[in-house]
């Protein structure tokens, strides 16, 4: 069985449910107040977890109870929770309000996560270097993510990168990563190119592919995605569900796609994770949507034409 390690975020989600956001200045009522373990790096690593991948987690939590909470919840989904330090600042929270039509806004405050930095990484490289494929995001500090990665093509290492929150990237960041997972806005900031059409798209991705980058999946909500690299563009089009909350939509999609993924089969994996992020979003809350290798093994959704 592969080994993957996922360096990230680990926050905890408190999430208010509303009929709509409210405008400047107003104050309107909300349905539901609920919390639930998230943040990107730790909602991949439990979705890979769920999906019976065997998944390490290095990040950083406070000595505080969401701290307690979010490595139990990872524990519980089966990813492996040892080198997982705590820091003195407090754990990362992200305060999420989902309308009623399933879309979300969301403010994060970073805490621990900033604590993830290179000293870190060096006392758990061991980690990375029995690993096959290494997966990151950019809730932590760049210097990290430039840092995680480098020593992960040092060591041969499959690399995933998901540039979300999109911020600026320089070329070893993009050259350090074997396949880059953004959607269509963050792939428009990364590469400071529009992504407002099919043609957009693909011309940012020529961008990304001409510095180094081997593969490109990028994310289009409920359209679907589209995978790029030198021999083809193919898209994949999304499965018709009800969407309820999208918050992990992606990071959903990302652990599918790494449970699915083996040598030559990159399609077959983005179907995969197509499939367990269409079920993610009929559900409420971060990891507390991500479904199990049984749900979607039965899933039986019919795609958009």
């Amino acid at each position: 069985m592969k080994k993957v390690v996922v360096v990230g975020s680990i926050n905890m989600d408190l999430v208010t449910m509303c009929q709509r956001v409210p405008k400047a200045g107003e104050t309107i009522f909300g349905d539901r107040f609920f919390q639930v373990p998230g943040g990107k790096g730790a909602n991949q690593g439990v979705a890979m977890g769920k999906l019976g991948t065997k998944v390490t987690m290095l990040g950083k939590v406070g000595e505080d109870s969401f701290g307690n909470d979010l490595i139990n919840s990872m524990k519980n989904s089966g990813v492996n929770t040892d080198y997982i330090e705590r820091s003195k600042n407090s754990t990362g929270i992200a305060k999420i309000i989902v309308e009623a039509n399933g879309q979300n806004r969301i403010l994060v405050v970073s805490g621990a996560n900033m604590d993830v930095d290179k000293e870190y990484i060096d006392r758990h490289i061991d980690v990375i270097k029995d690993a096959d494929i290494v997966v990151t995001q950019l809730e932590l500090p760049l210097p990290t993510v430039e840092y995680v990665l480098g020593k992960a093509k040092e060591f041969d290492k499959l690399t995933i990168l998901n540039p979300a929150p999109a911020e600026p990237l320089n070329e070893k960041i993009i050259r350090s990563s074997d396949i880059i997972i953004p959607n269509e806005t963050e792939l428009s900031f990364i590469t400071r190119m529009p992504t407002d059409t099919d043609e957009e798209i693909k011309a940012a991705c020529e961008k990304l592919l001409d510095i180094g980058v081997k593969e490109l999946i990028v994310t289009l909500g409920s359209k679907g995605s589209l995978h790029i690299n030198r021999e083809k563009s193919q898209f994949h089009s999304a499965y018709m569900v009800k969407a309820i909350d999208t918050t992990a939509a992606g990071d959903s999609f990302i652990g599918g796609f790494v449970k699915a993924l083996n040598k030559n089969n990159i399609d077959e994996a983005i179907e995969f994770g197509t499939k367990v992020s269409a079920i993610a979003v009929t559900r409420i809350g971060a990891q507390s949507s991500i479904p199990t290798l049984k749900e979607v093994n039965e899933f039986q959704g019919v795609k958009r034409s």
